[in-house]
C-alpha cells in the first residue's frame, strides 16, 4: 500500500536524509521525500497498517530535522 503525506522540510539535505531515516523504519518499504512539493510518499510492507507505522516514521524524521511535520 502506497500513500502521500504533507510534510514540512527545510532543505533539500534534510529531505534525503529523513527519507533514509523512514526507510529504516520496521513497516516502510520504501519512502521518496519531496523538498520541492512537500510531500513524502510511503510504500508499506505488506500488512502493515499505516496509522501504526507513521508516529515511528515522525520521530525517525524528527531525529533529523527537530521540527518537521507530517500531517497524517
Amino acid at each position: 500500500m502506497e500513500k502521500t503525506y504533507k510534510i514540512e522540510v527545510d532543505c533539500a539535505n534534510c529531505a534525503a536524509k529523513m527519507e533514509a531515516a523512514a526507510k529504516q523504519v520496521e513497516g516502510v518499504a520504501d519512502a521518496a521525500v519531496s523538498f520541492m512539493t512537500q510531500k513524502m510518499k510511503v510504500t508499506f510492507a505488506q500488512g502493515t497498517d499505516p496509522a501504526a507505522v507513521m508516529p515511528a516514521v515522525l520521530k525517525a524524521c524528527k531525529k533529523v530535522e527537530r521540527d518537521c511535520e507530517i500531517e497524517f
